[in-house]
C-alpha cells in the first residue's frame, strides 16, 4: 500500500527533515510540499481553496520554498520519494528550475516527483512575469525548455516565451528520461476539464486529483485512457496520485478503495503545523493504515 504525506506548510517549526524521517519510519511512501513564491497584500483574484467570504488561508503566504524543503527532507531519508503539489513553474525561469530538479534528483538518487502548476492568482504571476491569460501554453514551454536541459548535452530552445542559443546544463536527473511530472485537477460542476487530461497525454506522466469519492477518480482515469487512444497513444502508462483535502482519505478502507481502482498512491494532508504534532499525528495515522506503532 503506497501513500504519502502532504504538509502545506513545511518551515522550519514543522521540519521537512524532522518530519519525513518519522514518515519513513512508519511506512509511508513519499512526502509533498506546495508552493507559493510570493503572495500580494492586496489581489482581487479569489483563491479556490476557500469557500467563503473569510480572508485566504495565511498559509499561501508562509511556504517556504518547495525544493529547499525536499532537499531537506530528501537528505534525512533514504527511500522516501519526494514531490511538489504543485510547484508554479511558470514562476521561475526553466534554465534555472530544469538545474535545481536535476540537482534535488541526482542528490536524492532519483526519488524526486515534479507536480507542476500554473497558478490561480493572477496579480501574484504578473508579478513574476507570467502571461496569466495564457499561463498554461508558458507552462508548456517551460516544461519544453526542462526537458531538453535534462535529456540534451547542448541545449537549445526557440519559442514565444523563452529563447535562448546553445547551453549546457548540468548535472542531469538520475530518473530516465527526467523525473515524472504530474498535473493537478478539480472538478467543476460535476466535469473533468478535457484540456487537462489533454496535456497529461502529451506531455505529462501523472495525475493529481483532487476527489470527492472513488467514482470521480474512475471517471477522470476512464476519460484519460480515452483522450489517449485518441491521440494514438494507447499505451501511454499515467501515473495516479490521489491528493487528499484537510480530513480526507485517512483510513485504510478508504485508501483501499483507491488503490483497487488501480490509483498508484493516495497522499493524505497532514494538517498539524508543529514537528511534534505532526509525529504525533503520522503515529495515529500509521497506526490505522498500517497498523504501525510509533518510533
Amino acid at each position: 500500500m503506497k501513500v504519502g504525506i502532504f504538509c502545506i506548510q513545511p518551515d522550519a517549526a514543522a521540519d521537512p527533515a524532522v518530519v519525513a524521517s518519522h514518515a519513513e519510519g512508519l511506512g509511508f511512501a513519499s512526502y509533498w510540499v506546495p508552493d507559493h513564491i510570493i503572495l500580494p497584500v492586496t489581489y482581487k483574484t479569489k483563491y479556490p481553496g476557500n469557500p467563503g467570504e473569510g480572508p485566504d488561508p495565511e498559509y499561501l503566504w508562509k511556504m517556504p520554498d518547495p525544493l529547499i524543503a525536499l532537499m531537506r527532507a530528501a537528505t534525512a531519508t533514504t527511500t522516501l520519494e519526494v514531490g511538489t503539489a504543485v510547484l508554479l513553474a511558470a514562476e521561475r525561469h526553466p534554465l534555472h528550475l530544469a538545474k535545481e530538479i536535476a540537482s534535488l534528483d541526482s542528490y536524492s538518487h532519483g526519488r524526486f516527483h515534479f507536480g507542476i502548476g500554473a497558478g490561480w492568482n493572477r496579480e501574484e504571476c504578473e508579478i513574476l512575469g507570467v502571461d496569466f491569460d495564457h499561463r498554461w501554453g508558458q507552462v508548456r514551454e517551460a516544461i519544453e525548455v526542462m526537458k531538453t536541459c535534462w535529456v540534451e548535452d547542448e541545449s537549445e530552445y526557440h519559442g514565444k516565451y523563452y529563447d535562448f542559443p546553445a547551453v549546457k546544463c548540468f548535472p542531469k536527473p538520475v530518473q530516465h528520461p527526467h523525473p515524472p511530472i504530474y498535473l493537478p485537477s478539480v472538478m467543476f460542476d460535476d466535469h473533468w476539464s478535457k484540456r487537462v487530461f489533454k496535456r497529461i497525454v502529451e506531455w505529462g506522466d501523472g495525475w493529481l486529483p483532487l476527489v470527492q469519492n472513488v467514482a470521480q477518480v474512475v471517471d477522470g482515469m476512464t476519460q484519460i485512457k480515452e483522450v489517449a487512444a485518441a491521440a494514438g497513444r494507447e499505451d501511454k502508462p499515467v501515473r495516479v496520485n490521489v491528493l487528499g483535502g484537510a480530513g480526507q482519505w485517512r483510513t485504510r478502507r478508504e485508501i483501499e478503495a483507491f488503490l483497487v481502482i488501480g490509483v498508484e498512491q493516495v497522499t493524505i494532508w497532514v494538517t498539524a503545523e508543529t514537528t511534534d504534532a505532526m509525529r504525533r499525528e503520522l503515529d495515529t495515522l500509521a497506526a490505522e493504515i498500517f497498523g504501525a506503532a510509533s518510533v
